[in-house]
């Protein structure tokens, strides 16, 4: 196509122009516009970003993996309950999936959506599993007050939808990540941080069609014959565009020296990998990402990152700002959405004990309690977050 654009206007040229001159013509093409992000639908999203980008691939499974390792506890009043039907439902909610496959999969929808939905299957009165629904299946109908009154689940041409039962039990938990502007669905940190992704896949993109092009940049062959002589004839032009494609392209080609002759001048007209600083802008690109997700980015191998000391501190950092946050809202919301089906003042927390980034900071505070001569031993036992004992209001 272009071919035939630059043949139009050189024969255009020549037919018009009154005279010929030794200045070599002239042709400004611009083909620079604005830039074109990708859309931010859901599938657009889990293409662009989960499948297709690795720093946010390890971002989503890392926070992911991370929350669900972390086991559920329940307690009645300030008692914590080693058994319990509600207990045993969340350790193994289904047939099919264990609890920590489940909740893996509940907090990578978290993340990958702004939204995850659980369902509650019921049989004879009675709670029997939990299922986690895909997001961009699912649609909140609302009431006459604003507020959700049910759920259609649409999957292959058909909706169900899931209401409140005779009891007024909904049985889905939708949770979300906080929404500036949406009363009902979460945002995603996908989004913000999809200017970033795009910058990232299209340097990768970019880097790997420069290296089908044997790592040269773009650029044009510039015919400077004599003065008086004519252009390239069509069989000219067609033999060096041949030469060119079968002698110089690809990566078999990479680094084979180009002999101009009759006239020829190689003319750069892109930037150089070294010119962009193309790999400083993929780092601070991945960087931006891991932001987003609240990931430290010395733990993705990003280099530039020194922000922390060490990875422990790092590992740490994400752990107390990313992950325990989504448990301990995760663990809110179970408590208000199913503990009231299984009795009055059940409460669902999480065994920090089990998390071992967070066993040189226990140590310290168990060190600290120890030498507190002033507190009882219940009192100890409420600050490290252990129930009472009998006998335990004395100091000792």
């Amino acid at each position: 196509m272009f071919e035939r654009f630059f043949r139009s206007l050189e024969r255009r040229a020549r037919a018009n122009a009154p005279e010929r001159k030794s200045t070599q013509p002239l042709v400004a093409l611009q083909l620079m516009g604005g830039p074109r992000w990708s859309a931010r639908d859901y599938a657009s999203l889990a293409r662009n970003g989960v499948m297709q980008n690795a720093v946010v691939y390890r971002c989503v499974r890392m926070i992911a993996e991370a929350a669900a390792s972390v086991p559920f506890l329940l307690y009645e009043g300030e008692k914590e309950l080693s058994a319990h039907p509600l207990l045993a439902l969340l350790t193994s909610p289904n047939a099919q999936e264990s609890g920590t496959a489940l909740f893996e999969r509940w907090y990578a929808f978290v993340q990958c959506a702004g939204n995850a939905y659980l369902q509650a299957i019921t049989l004879q009165n009675e709670l029997r599993e939990l299922h986690v629904l895909r997001p961009d299946r699912m649609k909140v109908i609302e009431g006459a007050g604003g507020w959700p009154l049910a759920y259609d689940y649409c999957v292959s041409g058909r909706t169900t939808r899931i209401g409140r039962d005779a009891s007024g039990f909904l049985p889905v938990l939708h949770g979300t990540l906080f929404h500036p502007l949406d009363d009902y669905y979460g945002l995603s940190p996908l989004q913000p941080a999809l200017n970033a992704i795009d910058v990232h896949n299209e340097g990768a993109a970019w880097t790997k069609a420069l290296l089908d092009n044997a790592a040269r940049p773009s650029g044009a062959l510039i015919y400077k014959g004599p003065d008086g002589a004519p252009n390239l004839t069509d069989d000219q032009f067609k033999h060096l565009k041949d030469e060119l494609e079968r002698g110089y392209q690809g990566a078999m080609n990479a680094g084979r020296p180009m002999v101009l002759e009759g006239g020829l001048e190689w003319q750069s007209m892109s930037h150089s990998p070294a010119d962009l600083d193309f790999a400083n802008t993929r780092d601070v690109a991945a960087r931006e990402i891991a932001l987003a997700f609240g990931v430290p980015p010395m733990l993705l191998g990003i280099p530039g990152d020194n922000t922390y000391s060490n990875y422990a501190q790092a590992n740490l950092a994400l752990w107390r700002q990313t992950v325990l946050p989504l448990v301990a809202r995760t663990a809110a919301q179970l408590t208000r959405w199913l503990a009231p089906k299984f009795g009055e003042g059940l409460r669902i927390g999480y065994d920090m004990d089990e998390i071992p980034a967070l066993s040189e900071a226990r140590e310290a505070t168990w060190e600290k309690l120890t030498a507190a001569s002033f507190l009882t031993l219940n009192e100890k036992r409420a600050a490290a977050g252990y129930s009472p004992v009998e006998g335990g209001d004395v100091l000792q």
